[in-house]
């Protein structure tokens, strides 16, 4: 039996690392995966030291404030890792809890990958010195990611996302609001607060706001608000009960993003993965994001490019909206929604737009990473 250590501090590693372990087990049985892992990732048989939820922290100022629970965190599962003498690191996201663990390894003689790109080409490029001390190898989500580590004598394989494989690239929208069971709404927005628990209290008055001004100017709406965990559908459902006053045709859902995505006409979604999975349901959106005022001040100073969202991202231009911070008012996103959801044009070019990046992406990642990985497992 071989043994892979890996490490998902967030749902969007999770996502990742179920969808790896997936991949190289139809190819080896003999493979066992442990370190930290989310659900998706359980339910393919990883076996977690602690829960995920441990590592997501999102802002420096709140980062802080958790820095010596992380280092202890971090100090007691390296030696965990050591005593089970892994035969490969898989470190996925979380660049600051795992490169830490992935250059001891590295002293050590164990094999370590890095799955997914820091992004250094948007903030801290300095950061590439101590990459090429920390990993073997670097496989990146984006295409541009690896003339950047050519660069740096940094070995690296694009393999794509594993979302432009899962995703169709002519989505049904009916399905999936038969799915959810709408019947009769003329638009169906989603609200997607985050995925972390910091993420949904910055976030669900906001959205809540939102949805209140727009029930006002569009007849007919509903909202669909899917949440990743139980922990995050009751701070939702505690901050939607205080405004219980208000006339609200909205859905919580526990899990379903892809669904109330799909079904939905338009998207007001945290910055993060959740904007790519957006993009490739080529749907229009709106990026928020908000948090503590410190951490916004030392996230201003340290951005090299003028935008945060994925898909502007990826498209090198300011082509969705992006609220963030004190931009981030619900008077700005109900302005922004229906000038949207009006332009019919901005609309249609969007979907050319976004088509493009989901062919961009769609790499057959599943053989890709097996290439890789599996040099690695003799």
């Amino acid at each position: 039996m071989k043994t892979i250590a890996i490490i998902a501090g967030e749902s969007s590693g999770d996502l990742l690392g179920s969808h790896l372990i997936q991949s190289l087990q139809s190819k080896r049985l003999d493979l066992k995966f442990i370190g930290v892992a989310g659900p998706k990732m359980l339910k393919e048989g990883a076996m977690t030291f602690f829960p995920m939820e441990e590592l997501s922290v999102r802002g420096y100022f709140e980062a802080i404030k958790k820095v010596f629970h992380l280092y202890s965190l971090r100090k007691n599962l390296l030696n965990q890792i050591l005593t089970i003498k892994p035969d490969l690191f898989i470190g996925i996201d979380a660049p600051d809890f795992n490169f830490w663990i992935e250059r001891q390894l590295k002293k050590q003689g164990i094999p370590v990958i890095h799955y997914v790109s820091p992004s250094i080409w948007a903030w801290r490029k300095h950061r590439i010195k101590k990459i090429k001390q920390s990993i073997d190898h670097m496989l990146t989500v984006f295409p541009f990611e690896k003339k950047i580590y050519a660069k740096a004598d940094i070995e690296a394989t694009f393999v794509g996302h594993p979302l432009a494989e899962m995703i169709p690239l002519k989505p049904n929208k009916k399905k999936a609001q038969g799915k959810l069971k709408i019947m009769r709404a003329t638009k169906v927005i989603a609200l997607l607060p985050g995925s972390r628990q910091g993420e949904v209290k910055w976030h669900a008055q906001l959205l809540i706001d939102s949805a209140i001004e727009l029930t006002k100017k569009i007849r007919d709406v509903k909202f669909l608000v899917p949440l990743p965990t139980r922990e995050t559908y009751d701070i939702f459902s505690r901050t939607l009960f205080k405004n219980a006053q208000a006339q609200l045709d909205i859905q919580l859902l526990i899990g379903h993003a892809s669904d109330a995505i799909n079904a939905a006409d338009l998207v007001i979604v945290a910055s993060g993965t959740a904007t790519l999975e957006t993009a490739l349901y080529k749907k229009p959106m709106i990026v928020i994001y908000k948090m503590s005022s410190i951490s916004w001040q030392i996230l201003k100073r340290m951005r090299y490019l003028p935008y945060v969202s994925l898909p502007n991202i990826l498209l090198n231009k300011f082509f969705v909206p992006e609220l963030l911070q004190n931009e981030a008012t619900s008077g700005n996103i109900t302005l922004k929604a229906i000038e949207i959801l009006k332009d019919a044009p901005y609309r249609k070019n969007l979907f050319i737009q976004f088509t493009k990046i989901h062919h961009q992406l769609k790499q057959n990642t599943s053989y890709r990473l097996n290439k890789i990985i599996l040099k690695f497992i003799k």
